[in-house]
């Protein structure tokens, strides 16, 4: 019996995500960003077909779009307070590093789409796990902007993609903190003998 790796499986038992709003800088450098990026994408990928992509935002461009949500996010929502329009203004700025995890599912015939959009999903988790992993905090979002069609072109989405998230990376501000997780009898069972 293989020896269970327990540097891993602490790790992995005591992982969390910082909200990205508690987050600044510094964060990861473009190297560590590329080596987290392929790290991000060992993930099952049946068919061989990569049926996903990462899209980074510079610095200045999160400013940019920051104006383009506040502007969108007024034209849905005229009357929205001040408080909120700083939000829209900054929703990209909050940490050193954003980058959009792509769901870009293509015709295959083995391979389902849905299959494909998992293969996103857990592209995104493992991103995510990288950036831990390198000693950084991290938080997975979509929030509205991900499924707004007049920002997909500014936000960098292809046809046929969808934003399968946002990860956020930097530094907390804050102590982490843990949330309650569900009780394994709720959600785990066995069929069978």
């Amino acid at each position: 019996m293989q020896q269970p790796n327990s540097e891993v499986i602490g790790f992995m038992a005591n992982r969390r995500s910082v909200p990205a709003k508690t987050m600044s800088g510094p964060g990861p450098d473009e190297s560590s960003i590329r080596t987290m990026i392929e790290i991000a994408t060992r993930v099952p990928d049946h068919g061989k077909i990569a049926p996903w992509r990462f899209q980074r935002y510079s610095p200045d461009y999160c400013a940019k779009l920051g104006e383009l949500f506040l502007q969108r996010a007024l034209e849905l929502t005229p009357d929205l307070n001040e408080d909120l329009q700083e939000i829209e203004r900054t929703r990209f700025t909050r940490t050193p590093v954003v980058i959009a995890v792509m769901s870009a599912p293509q015709d295959h015939p083995k391979v389902p789409e849905w299959e494909q959009v998992l293969s996103a999903g857990a592209a995104a988790m493992n991103l995510l796990i990288a950036a831990n992993a390198h000693g950084w905090d991290a938080q997975w979002l979509t929030e509205w902007i991900a499924f707004d069609e007049k920002l997909a072109e500014p936000l960098g989405v292809r046809s046929g993609e969808k934003i399968a998230g946002f990860i956020y990376v930097g530094t907390r501000t804050m102590p982490k903190t843990e949330r309650d997780r569900p009780a394994i009898d709720d959600i785990y069972s066995t069929l069978g003998d």
